[in-house]
């Protein structure tokens, strides 16, 4: 019997927020201190990364992610963090 190959568990979610504590964007990524440099590199503005969830596979992160913004959708009249551009990330 073949052995099932594991994913790797080394993605996690995180929220960018500004200096009120106001989320800004919602993502995922493996390796926060340089997912954080390409988004200052990019011109957003924000004070913080928070990572949000424990490492998992990079489809987890995705689908965490797709829900924590539809939660964030829900609480703020439909619309997505000011950064994101879609429903899902």
């Amino acid at each position: 019997m073949a052995k099932r190959k594991q994913s790797k568990r080394d993605t996690v979610t995180y929220d960018l927020r500004n200096s009120k504590g106001e989320i800004v964007y919602r993502g995922t990524t493996n390796d926060s201190d340089r997912r954080k440099q390409e988004h200052r590199d990019e011109g957003k503005q924000f004070a913080n990364l928070t990572v949000t969830s424990q490492k998992m596979t990079e489809d987890g992160a995705m689908r965490k992610e797709s829900k924590d913004l539809a939660t964030y959708r829900r609480g703020h009249g439909g619309s997505n963090p000011k950064y994101n551009k879609d429903d899902d990330g």
